[in-house]
């Protein structure tokens, strides 16, 4: 009789270890469920007693369902497929105010800040004014002048490139990239084929091909603070500017000397100081600055052997942005993570 009670109990103790999990999913589930029903009740009083703010409330509730969807669709995916995925022990501290880490290797954000904020997006334009101006396929050696409609009458700011300043095509989309030279920029979508109105017209079409539907370009240059764009959305543009080899060359080329238009020889240098550290590995790089834009920063990096996106934007102070992309690159080294080698040439 002993010996059947036994075989008993232990057949219950079966049962209930298989089906611990899906129960334990099931309550993960209920929590998160319920989480989120409380959240939108909260704001839902709050917007009630603030008419004023209903919209908003509403806006919050979503953004936070979606966020809650979102990552509980990752996970889900991720222990699906057994991926060895990056496993990070906490969130880094970036100061700057929109922010996006992505991992190429698994096609999925690492760390987001209001990655969907539309916002001002400075020089980082410059990119996909290169990438247009390559994709018209011009005589890269056919030499192109600075003119007077290359000036900034909008912000006002100063270039060392004058009037009648003189160079091949692929010298100023150097100078364009890797020192961020607004005259430069101007005069290459000035000579792009139908003129600056047909090149920012096929910047804006190229964002809509890239599947950046949050994206407007105004000018060229960035100088224009109508130019904006989101996080999520150039981490799209940046990689689709790492398939461009003299995008690639130009962004991460530290300094580089020309003849300037009085014979005296001017040097200049990357505005992203990262591209001269040894301990860095980055496949494209651009800053950016404007007073409605701040600092911004975006790279494609490797790092431990992991191909990143970085988007910084909107940072105070000159040093922000590139602390904080130190601060990428300390925390996805510090963390627990195996990959498999993926790099591009």
């Amino acid at each position: 009789m002993k010996k059947y009670i036994l075989i008993g109990v232990l057949s219950c103790f079966a049962m209930v270890a298989q089906a611990s999990e899906p129960v334990a999913q099931h309550h993960a589930k209920h929590v998160a469920h319920h989480h989120v029903k409380h959240a939108a009740v909260r704001h839902a009083h709050h917007a009630h007693k603030h008419p004023s703010r209903v919209a908003r409330a509403k806006h919050e509730v979503v953004v936070k369902h979606e966020s809650v969807a979102e990552e509980s669709r990752v996970a889900a995916k991720l222990l699906a497929s057994g991926d060895e995925a990056f496993q990070p022990a906490s969130s880094p501290k970036l100061l700057s105010s929109i922010a996006l880490i992505y991992d190429e290797q698994s096609q999925r954000p690492l760390y987001t800040k209001k990655p969907d904020a539309v916002a001002p997006i400075a020089s980082i334009t410059k990119l996909m004014t290169a990438m247009v101006v390559l994709d018209a396929k011009p005589d890269l050696n056919e030499e192109i002048s600075v003119d007077v409609a290359d000036l900034d009458s909008l912000k006002g700011t100063h270039s060392r490139l004058g009037v009648g300043t003189t160079f091949t095509r692929t010298e100023m989309l150097r100078l364009a990239l890797m020192s961020s030279e607004n005259r430069a920029a101007s005069a290459l979508a000035r000579s792009y084929p139908g003129g600056t109105v047909a090149a920012v017209a096929a910047m804006n079409a190229k964002a809509r091909k890239l599947g950046m539907l949050n994206t407007t370009f105004r000018d060229p240059t960035g100088l224009n603070s109508a130019n904006v764009s989101t996080a999520r959305d150039l981490v799209k543009m940046v990689a689709a500017a790492r398939n461009y080899a003299l995008i690639h060359q130009y962004t991460t080329t530290a300094t580089h000397s020309v003849e300037g238009i009085s014979g005296r020889e001017l040097t200049f240098n990357n505005t992203n100081p990262l591209v001269k550290s040894a301990s860095w590995d980055i496949g494209v790089s651009k800053t950016g600055f404007i007073n409605e834009a701040g600092r911004c920063l975006v790279m494609q990096a490797q790092i431990r052997q992991r191909p990143v996106i970085i988007v910084l934007l909107d940072s105070v102070g000159k040093s922000t942005r590139v602390g904080d992309a130190n601060r990428v690159k300390k925390w996805i080294e510090s963390s627990n993570t195996h990959t498999r080698v993926t790099r591009r040439g």
